[in-house]
C-alpha cells in the first residue's frame, strides 16, 4: 500500500526554460527544506510541524506520514523534469542531435533552477520498496528517452558511442551532478552550465556532424 495519499501536481510546462516558484504546498515546502539540511533519518514530523507552523496531528491531515513527504517531493521533482523534457525533445522535432542537446539542456536547467529539490534524489535510499520502484520507474523512463534518441542517432551515424546505454548513464550522472554543487550566485548561470554540459554529453555520445572526414566507422560497421 502507499504511504502518501496525496500528490500535488506540477503547473503545465508553458515553456520549458521557464521558471517560476515551486509553488510547493508549505508542508511540502518546509520538509524540503529540513531534509536538505538533516537528512531524511535526521528529521522529524514534529521538527516540520514546528517549521510549518501546525500541530503534528494538522501536519497528519495532509500527509499520511513522513514517507508520504519524501516520496511527495521526489515524484514532483521528477515528473517535472520528464514533463520539461518532453516538451524540450518535442521543440527539437525529430533530429535526433537536436533532440538530444535540449533533453540535455533541460534537465541540467532543471537541476540548476530547482536544486534544492533535485538534490533529494540523494535520499532514494529512504524510499520504502513501493514508493521506490515507482521513482524509479519513473527515472527509467527519463534514461530511455535519452537511449532511444542516441540510438536513433547511432542509426544515422551521427553518434558512434559503441556502448549507447553507459553514455547514456553517464551523461544522466553528470547532468544530475549539477544539483550538488550549483549556486545561484556562482561564476556560471544556468544557462552557461547547461551549455557546457551539451557539449561534454555530445562528446560522450560520440557525436560527429555528417559527411565529417576521417571519422572511423562505428563498431558494428566493422564486424
Amino acid at each position: 500500500m502507499t504511504t502518501h495519499t496525496r500528490q500535488d501536481a506540477a503547473p503545465p510546462v508553458e515553456h520549458w526554460r521557464s521558471y517560476g516558484p515551486l509553488g510547493l504546498h508549505p508542508i511540502l515546502l518546509h520538509a524540503m527544506e529540513a531534509f536538505n539540511e538533516h537528512g531524511y533519518h535526521g528529521t522529524s514530523v514534529r521538527d516540520i510541524a514546528r517549521r510549518v507552523g501546525v500541530t503534528v496531528p494538522a501536519l497528519y491531515y495532509h500527509y499520511a506520514n513522513k514517507q508520504a513527504l519524501l516520496a511527495t517531493l521526489l515524484e514532483t521533482s521528477i515528473k517535472d523534469v520528464l514533463d520539461r523534457c518532453r516538451a524540450a525533445a518535442a521543440e527539437a522535432g525529430d533530429d535526433p542531435p537536436a533532440r538530444f542537446c535540449r533533453m540535455v539542456e533541460s534537465i541540467v536547467l532543471s537541476m540548476a533552477h530547482r536544486r534544492r529539490l533535485a538534490f533529494l534524489d540523494t535520499e532514494i535510499r529512504s524510499l520504502e520498496p513501493e514508493n521506490r520502484a515507482r521513482y524509479v520507474a519513473l527515472r527509467d523512463y527519463l534514461e530511455h528517452m535519452l537511449l532511444d534518441t542516441v540510438e536513433a542517432g547511432r542509426a544515422q551515424g551521427v553518434f558512434t558511442t559503441p556502448i549507447p546505454a553507459d553514455a547514456v548513464r553517464a551523461v544522466l550522472i553528470m547532468c544530475q551532478g549539477v544539483a550538488n554543487w550549483f549556486r545561484a550566485d556562482g561564476p556560471l548561470t544556468a544557462e552557461e552550465v547547461a551549455e557546457r554540459h551539451v557539449l561534454l554529453s555530445l562528446g560522450t555520445v560520440g557525436h560527429r556532424p555528417p559527411d565529417t572526414p576521417g571519422t572511423p566507422p562505428r563498431r558494428e560497421d566493422t564486424v
